[in-house]
């Protein structure tokens, strides 16, 4: 099996990376299909998904039996300000992506997000729930999964939220640096979801990309919370004496809208693969175990 993974450099990427190179994800054993299979890492400056020929040519001449898609335009605030670049990659890059797919008979995972929904819910979205994007980052997202669905019917989209990976940028460093740095941190507190590690996402990906089950999918960390539960877990979990202080979405002031509640349930899982993602406590006190930064 050949897997193309895009934007291998993230954090998502990474992890799919390792875990077929391990064999093995911190859940546990990959797919027998998956053991041996071929890696095609793929970033920015390998290939500009936005460049449909590009895409078509590389994709072609390589062939791969799968295609994951982790590149996306991911800070939230920039696609605000870059409203053409949020387009081009996070939708006109998938659409790319599904053209090619679909013209070698390839599988498209494609990874997106829970800023898709308006976040003004009360209890968990599930797979079949109506998207309303309240923002750049997600309305992109958005067409992203439209296109993806349209141009390769062997997709599958998969709609993740509050990720951290061991390479790369994210939430959990960024509390444990400000915590070193400043002893203190302020985080809203009235913003609810779901945690997940990426190692967990990634074992999940490789498990429905040996499938024909093709659609959308959630894959998030079991449980919820807000992002100031997260800071406070995340000092605690590090041994990092310092104050976590809760703050309203207001008081933050973003210049994005940003879902209040937007925690999402694993149904599709549950009712084929297997939902064995791992209570976000749970996974979030493995990886401060074994993370650097």
């Amino acid at each position: 099996m050949k897997i193309m993974i895009t934007g291998c450099k993230g954090q998502l990427g990474n992890e799919l990376q390792t875990i077929i190179k391990n064999k093995r994800s911190e859940i546990g054993a990959v797919p027998d299909d998956i053991v041996g299979a071929e890696v095609i890492p793929v970033d920015i400056e390998d290939l500009d998904i936005t460049d449909a020929s590009a895409v078509l040519k590389f994709v072609g001449s390589l062939k791969p039996d799968v295609i994951i898609n982790c590149a996306a335009m991911t800070n939230v605030d920039g696609c605000e300000t870059n409203y053409e670049t949020a387009f081009k990659v996070n939708a006109a890059g998938v659409r790319n992506l599904a053209c090619a797919a679909e013209s070698i008979g390839a599988k498209l995972i494609h990874v997106s997000t829970d800023y898709v929904f308006a976040g003004d819910g009360k209890k968990p979205y599930i797979e079949w729930d109506i998207v309303n994007p309240q923002s750049v980052y997600g309305a992109s997202k958005a067409l992203g999964e439209k296109y993806a669905l349209s141009f390769c019917k062997r997709t599958f989209i998969v709609r993740t939220a509050w990720l951290y990976g061991y390479v790369g940028k994210n939430f959990v460093k960024t509390v444990r640096r400000v915590i070193r740095e400043k002893g203190a941190i302020t985080v809203v507190n009235d913003q609810l979801g779901n945690p997940t590690n990426a190692n967990d996402l990634a074992h999940h990906l490789l498990k429905l990309a040996v499938t024909e089950d093709y659609g959308i999918y959630h894959c998030t960390g079991k449980g919820e919370c807000s992002w100031y539960d997260f800071a406070v877990k995340i000092a605690e979990y590090s041994g990092m004496p310092g104050t976590v202080s809760p703050c309203t979405t207001a008081e933050y002031n973003s210049p994005t809208k940003r879902p209040a509640y937007s925690s999402l349930r694993n149904l599709a899982l549950e009712c084929g693969v297997g939902d064995e993602m791992r209570d976000w406590q749970i996974a979030l006190k493995e990886y401060i175990s074994k993370v650097e930064d």
